[in-house]
């Protein structure tokens, strides 16, 4: 994805570190973490939280940092040098996985390999929200295009899903990779002209567009929506272990967050004064006709092209926990192997659920709100704060402490409560 926040990461890894080829997994999960393409749908979580939801795009940027670079922070334990008095901070740990497993085991003995399980399944679920939403978009984009033909809903989704089947065959993710990177540059040009679309209308901005007072469902499920435009801690590890200097791994977060929370905010702000109230639930649904089928096409192409990384990513996991000895599927890059039919059968289960998921609910919004609330809360906000307290209270200070126990506590509510509200909305649209 083109979020500004993984293009920063890996121009400052070219520019200061040197990162060895991370595997197919690390890349897709740092690929779906970006969710680049569903900042399309911040304008309309803005414009129904007013002028808390953008405080509230600015705080979760800063509270997204602080939640990294306190992951991270768990992964080296102190060691006292030989000799001396100074402390070494050593990196005794390697992954997320690695850090709720030492975690649960100072809680009980047989707890680390249910952490394990339990990191596995909130990836696959966060993947396949990913997917679901990358059907839903494709939909909504297809649906939007031949609008002039009356096709319905229902024909566009099964198109989408059509154009995804080889996905089932996919050992390889370097031609798609090529060709998404190619859409995700057409993708940031699209954001830009939306900018200077919504510039050139500058005359007819208001600023009464924001409401000072919001519905408190509206702004649960908001809340949901700007948590998981951020979400990235989940290949953290990973990055920070692949960078040469890793002394510099906190301003790089520091510096990329703020990238992504000034092209996020600007973005969704410059929509909403231009539309008000009429902002749609992906943005480019509010450009003029003239020139919008181009624009759609181009971002359904992204959106098509953008779901084999999760979609692999989350099959790669699946059969690594599900199937064992010889049905699992060893994956060459050169010389591709065939599938088994477990392996099949697991990919096969998975395509179909995204669809399914994706024709009961078609609201985007609503489905990228609870995923934000159930996934993007919990792996960004609720664990880091968690796992930090849990392994670093002794070297933590009273502020440090009482910092992290208030982000535990205030995402903790807004998981429930947007659960609850992304839910409530969703059966009453069905």
């Amino acid at each position: 994805e083109c979020d500004p926040l993984v293009v920063g990461t890996h121009l400052f890894l070219k520019r200061g570190t040197k990162a060895p080829a991370p595997s197919t997994t690390q890349c897709c999960r740092g690929v779906s973490a970006g969710t680049g393409i569903f900042v399309l749908g911040l304008p309309f979580a803005l414009v129904r939280s007013g002028y808390v939801g953008l405080a509230l795009m600015v705080l979760s940027a800063w509270v997204c940092n602080h939640t990294g670079r306190i992951l991270v922070a768990c992964l080296y334990e102190e060691e006292q040098c030989r000799g001396s008095d100074s402390v070494l901070k050593v990196r005794v740990r390697h992954s997320y996985q690695d850090i709720v497993e030492v975690t649960c085991k100072g809680l009980w003995a047989k707890w680390p390999g249910v952490g394990r399980w339990m990191i596995n399944v909130a990836q696959v679920t966060e993947l396949l929200m990913t997917c679901t939403l990358y059907l839903v978009v494709s939909s909504s984009l297809l649906s939007d295009t031949l609008s002039g033909m009356a096709v319905p809903r229902l024909m566009c989704s099964l198109v989408s899903l059509m154009f995804l089947l080889p996905c089932l065959l996919l050992t390889d993710l370097r031609p798609v990779s090529t060709f998404s990177l190619l859409c995700s540059l057409a993708h940031i040009l699209i954001s830009l002209l939306v900018m200077l679309y919504c510039l050139s209308r500058a005359n007819s901005w208001s600023w009464s567009s924001l409401p000072l007072s919001v519905d408190p469902e509206d702004f649960l499920v908001s809340v949901g929506v700007i948590i998981f435009s951020y979400t990235s801690q989940i290949f953290l590890p990973s990055l920070e272990g692949s960078m040469e200097d890793r002394g510099q791994f906190n301003a790089m977060l520091g510096w990329t967050h703020g990238a992504a929370c000034i092209m996020k905010t600007m973005f969704s702000l410059l929509a909403v004064l231009t539309w008000g109230a009429e902002t749609s639930e992906v943005i480019t649904d509010n450009l003029p006709s003239n020139f919008r089928p181009l624009v759609n096409m181009c971002l359904l192409a992204k959106a098509l092209l953008s779901y084999p990384l999760p979609f692999y990513s989350a099959t790669e996991i699946l059969q690594s926990c599900l199937l064992t000895g010889e049905h699992t599927p060893h994956f060459k890059y050169a010389g591709g192997r065939g599938l088994s039919c477990p392996a099949l059968l697991v990919r096969g289960a998975l395509l179909m659920t995204s669809y399914l998921l994706a024709l009961l609910v078609p609201r985007f919004s609503l489905l990228m709100g609870l995923t934000g609330s159930v996934t993007g809360s919990a792996m960004s906000l609720i664990l880091p704060c968690l796992l930090h307290l849990r392994l670093q209270w002794g070297r933590l200070t009273a502020r440090e402490r009482l910092l992290d126990v208030c982000i535990l506590v205030l995402g903790a509510i807004c998981s429930v409560c947007g659960v609850i509200c992304s839910v409530r909305r969703l059966v009453e649209g069905v």
